[in-house]
């Protein structure tokens, strides 16, 4: 990895810290110096904590960072939102929201399945940086107010492109990223058995 992290986040600038039972503790705060100092100046991107739904906004003009807007300072909505980017190319990232058809929670039947089949590498990317973060991992099929869904199909198509991406290799971005996760929350490397729960 080309990132010291000692540089990045000195004791003052991190806020991961231990619980009294000895867990970490996780903070957005964390999440957005890392991001910021691994992809403003290479991606012109910056991770932001938004106060309500998460989008990803591109920049109007140079003089502008595009940004990742995460939801409410949640971690999970983080790593979510961080894995789009990581998918997104290189045009896509010139459009809001990278320009994908998104309906919100209410979706039918038809509509969820192509909500799952759109999110299926996004949450596979999500889960290994969950990991490389030592952070539980849930799919989210974001959908409690439509069509029955079963999360268990979800589950294992998720589980399947994790392992593909465990294979092959992960885009470079994610496969940077969870460089930099390992590095600043001292894990181990990601093995197939982690992906087993």
């Amino acid at each position: 990895m080309s990132l010291n992290l000692n540089n990045i986040l000195s004791d003052k600038q991190t806020l991961c810290s231990l619980s009294s039972g000895g867990q970490i503790l996780y903070n957005h705060q964390d999440l957005i110096v890392l991001f910021n100092t691994a992809f403003t100046k290479k991606q012109n991107t910056v991770l932001v904590r938004g106060d309500h739904e998460p989008i990803y906004i591109p920049a109007k003009n140079a003089a502008q960072n595009h940004q990742v807007v995460f939801a409410h300072g949640y971690f999970a909505s983080a790593l979510h939102e961080i894995a789009h980017w990581c998918i997104a190319g290189q045009r896509r990232r010139l459009l809001e929201d990278y320009g994908y058809w998104y309906s919100p929670d209410g979706r039918d039947e038809e509509q969820q399945t192509e909500f799952e089949k759109v999110e299926v590498k996004p949450q596979a990317i999500e889960w290994a940086f969950s990991c490389a973060s030592g952070k539980p991992f849930s799919v989210s099929t974001d959908n409690l107010n439509g069509a029955p869904v079963d999360k268990q199909v979800f589950h294992l198509a998720v589980k399947k492109q994790v392992l593909i991406y465990l294979e092959s290799g992960f885009p470079s971005r994610a496969s940077h990223f969870i460089d930099i996760l390992h590095g600043f929350y001292q894990t181990v490397e990601l093995r197939k058995e982690m992906f087993d729960a």
